[in-house]
């Protein structure tokens, strides 16, 4: 099965032999899996002059591509993001890799679990997240057909199998107990973790726009009006979202992510890093039974 990565450079690959909008800007990072070509342009370890570069490109009328690892595509060039893409508003897709820690043995500098926090600060963002190769091409098609602001954001981390990508949530398993919200590569820990509980597991490839609509609906049907959030980057991040959405309801809301207070400093590998954060199948099934009890299947 092709990674992420590869189901990315080879649908833009495509799309630009179609598209003439359709151009790429790197800084380096996956230089080698593009053709070498005037429409794929590196302008070396310069990350903000690389976002700089494809928002030049957006105010010229071409739909550029951004793509690097995402604390180099996020977190380094966000004033170019805020203001070279946002203030001027202009469109582009900006794709990264790494998620927050597939390569922890690069350090934390390959690392970025705020990244979609940071992302949030700006209006008028897209964000996908998807959680299998699978769903990353029709995700890709449609970004590269638009003129708006999307982050795409991609992981060595992927489900075992593909879900159709939907602008809301996918209702995956229903239940009464509450309802568990997965995003992206979280899905599969989380049915996992809920196999012998009854609860509505919801899944989400796009998070921004988010599906409020979607999610008063899954409460709604279920007994209780308790919510379990399970997001692969910084905890929290959808949680204003989650209690904006429930405001008129009784809601209980609790989030697992990466850990705010956890700041380590060991490499180690992706899985030892999930389990430090409560985020491999055994963390978010005791978080389950915190939340929901050993409520069993009727």
């Amino acid at each position: 099965m092709s990674t992420m990565r590869e189901v990315f450079a080879r649908t833009v690959t495509e799309a630009m032999e179609t598209d003439p909008r359709v151009v790429v800007v790197l800084a380096e990072i996956s230089r080698d899996v593009f053709p070498a070509t005037d429409r794929v342009i590196n302008v070396g370890i310069r990350e903000q002059a690389m976002v700089g570069v494809g928002a030049g490109l957006a105010l010229s009328g071409l739909r550029p591509v951004v793509h690097s690892y995402a604390p180099f595509l996020v977190e380094r060039p966000f004033e170019q993001i805020k203001l070279d893409f946002g203030h001027q508003d202009v469109g582009g897709v900006l794709v990264s890799i790494g998620g927050s820690y597939d390569d922890p043995g690069w350090g934390r500098t390959h690392q970025a679990p705020g990244d979609v926090a940071l992302i949030d600060t700006l209006p008028g963002w897209t964000v996908h997240v998807p959680g299998h190769p699978d769903e990353v091409a029709p995700l890709l098609r449609t970004a590269l057909a638009g003129d708006d602001r999307v982050y795409l954001r991609l992981s060595l981390r992927t489900n075992a199998r593909a879900y159709p990508v939907t602008e809301g949530f996918t209702v995956v398993r229903r239940g009464r107990l509450g309802v568990v919200v997965a995003v992206g590569p979280m899905l599969d820990r989380v049915l996992e973790a809920t196999a012998d509980t009854d609860v509505t597991v919801l899944y989400a490839a796009t998070v921004r726009p988010f599906d409020a609509e979607g999610l008063r609906r899954a409460v709604r049907a279920a007994d209780h009006a308790d919510v379990l959030l399970v997001e692969p980057y910084l905890e929290g991040t959808s949680t204003r979202l989650v209690t904006e959405a429930l405001a008129d309801l009784p809601a209980r809301v609790r989030s697992l992510g990466v850990q705010r207070e956890a700041e380590l400093r060991a490499y180690g590998t992706a899985q030892d890093h999930d389990a430090a954060h409560d985020l491999d199948a055994l963390g978010v099934a005791a978080a389950v039974r915190r939340m929901f009890g050993h409520g069993g299947q009727a």
